[in-house]
């Protein structure tokens, strides 16, 4: 449009790709400061340069504390209407499971755990598997990851084991003597140690790695009865992990190789799909098990708990801007719809409220407001103000006076509830205790003899590897947990570690092989320059 002020000579001339500043002015000069002469100084009242240089120092929300390194898209997930052979209903209420060939819209995140957001995809890491479905009864997010396992059963737990993890907070530099004085010091540890130093903890990319909900929520029908679940993504690309000599040979190349392959992908049409099935198991303690349902260091057998499928994911669209969408997407696990419940599962009861506090943390109390987030249906709430409130959460004809319920005077009400409450009996004292059958090792040892003889060999020389860095007392902790595991587990590892080379250091990423030479390297290998 052209500038309509009568009888003026226009100023400008401004269409729809005109670049403008969040104020709507037109920019007629995007190259050059306003400054006194052309070589300055520069003038304070830059107002284009102060908003533009303002906003830039702001581009960057505080990262997720883990999962900061992700890859997102859009599609859907279409129910079969049946678990097995069986009717969905019989278990749960939750409508997106009642109709056959029913689609509701997600959107899909995938992530490594430990490392920033612009780190390799390569490092040996849990991968996240985070999806959130906008439901027609608002949304409800599965927020899992690859592994069907984790580290630790109890939440208290989970700050020190990041730390760990994490990067030293002197050298700043990954320690895989910090990742196994923890392990070795919390031996429930010892089953994931085992995942994440074989091939499985390096997948190929995100489209042939599985996912889980990892934690045990329930199912609740008409009735309010509730059964137990576990959640499991196999995707139908196949399954593909790497070995750490191949990771590394990728990481040379890229350091973005999974975006790259989720994006490309779907660009082309080859939309990658997963198959949801579910594990269930009646809402008791389960005595005649040797293990808890509710501990997430273990596996349910699917000889005894088979793996029955309910529905198909598809990913069919990227994201129109990376920000906006997966880096402003906020997951929670307490976020579930009718007919979907939490189980006592300790892990799952601290994650409820550690994740969507810190989305509150890093991008603000109106998160939700974000259309990554929002629900796509009606929102009335009482709730308002905080930062970056952009609308209120008013229903039609509500008495904008009334921010509270109950009351008489046109507010908000409370809905029927139709379906009976699930109404759990629930008894005992108040301890601080771990739950009773907490064997370490067994499935562990399971795992071991069911992994190929390749994938073997990997993790015996992975954790060798780390292992010969790090002081003996955990070395003999690790191996005795490898023995009480599986005999041969133990003797290899015992006898990879005497034959060892002990030299170097335990300062690079888990499984790295030779990393502590690479400052040395650099330093040998540089061109000498003449200063300029």
């Amino acid at each position: 449009m052209k500038d309509n002020q009568k009888g003026a000579a226009p100023n400008h001339v401004e269409d729809d790709m005109t670049l403008t500043n969040r104020q709507g002015h037109p920019i007629t000069n995007n190259q050059n400061l306003r400054t006194i002469g052309n070589r300055g100084p520069a003038t304070l009242e830059n107002y284009d340069f102060i908003e533009k240089l303002s906003h830039f120092d702001r581009e960057r929300v505080p990262e997720r504390v883990v999962h900061a390194r992700g890859a997102g898209a859009h599609g859907y997930f279409e129910t079969y209407g049946t678990v097995g052979d069986e009717p969905v209903s019989k278990y749960t209420r939750a409508k997106l499971f009642q109709e056959k060939g029913k689609q509701t819209p997600v959107f899909v995140r995938f992530s490594t755990v430990i490392h920033g957001g612009h780190s390799p995809e390569t490092l040996r890491d849990p991968r996240g598997f985070a999806v959130k479905f906008y439901t027609e009864d608002g949304n409800w997010d599965l927020v899992g990851n690859n592994i069907k396992i984790f580290f630790i059963r109890d939440a208290i737990k989970f700050p020190d084991m990041i730390h760990a993890f994490k990067p030293d907070p002197i050298t700043n530099i990954q320690d895989s003597e910090r990742f196994f004085d923890f392990c070795a010091s919390s031996p429930e540890s010892f089953h994931m140690v085992t995942f994440i130093y074989s091939p499985w903890g390096i997948p190929a990319n995100y489209r042939q790695m599985q996912g889980s909900g990892v934690n045990t929520y329930k199912w609740i029908n008409s009735e309010g009865e509730a059964v137990l679940v576990k959640y499991h993504w196999e995707p139908k690309q196949g399954i593909k992990n790497l070995t750490q000599k191949e990771a590394e040979e990728i990481q040379a190349k890229s350091f973005n190789h999974a975006t790259q392959d989720l994006y490309d992908a779907i660009e082309k049409g080859d939309y990658p799909e997963w198959e949801l099935f579910v594990q269930i198991m009646s809402d008791e303690e389960h005595p005649e098990l040797d293990f808890d349902p509710l501990d997430d260091t273990k596996l349910w057998p699917n000889d005894q708990f088979p793996w029955l499928p309910v529905g198909k994911l598809v990913l069919n669209k990227n994201p129109d801007d990376y920000f906006t969408e997966v880096e402003q997407s906020a997951f929670g696990t307490g976020v579930l719809v009718d007919g979907l419940d939490f189980s006592d599962d300790k892990m799952l009861q601290g994650r409820t409220f550690s994740y969507s506090d810190t989305q509150r943390h890093r991008i603000g109390a109106n998160y939700l407001q974000l259309p990554i987030n929002a629900p796509k249906k009606r929102v009335a709430t009482n709730q308002s103000g905080g930062m970056m409130q952009y609308k209120v959460d008013r229903a039609p004809g509500q008495n904008p006076h009334i921010n509270y319920e109950p009351s008489i005077l046109g507010g908000l009400q409370e809905a029927e509830q139709l379906a009976t409450e699930h109404k759990p009996h629930v008894e005992g004292n108040l301890v601080r205790e771990s739950i009773d059958r907490n064997d370490n090792t067994k499935q562990a040892g399971e795992t071991y003899r069911a992994f190929e003889d390749w994938e073997k060999d990997e993790l015996i020389s992975n954790l060798v590897n780390d292992l010969s860095k790090c002081d003996p007392r955990i070395q003999d902790k690790m191996i005795a947990l490898a023995e009480e595991a599986d005999e041969e587990y133990g003797r290899r590892l015992r006898e990879g570690l005497e034959n060892a080379n002990t030299s170097g250091s335990s300062m690079h990423p888990l499984g790295n092989k030779g990393g502590e030479n690479a400052p040395r390297a650099a330093e040998e290998k540089g061109h000498e320059s003449e200063p300029y």
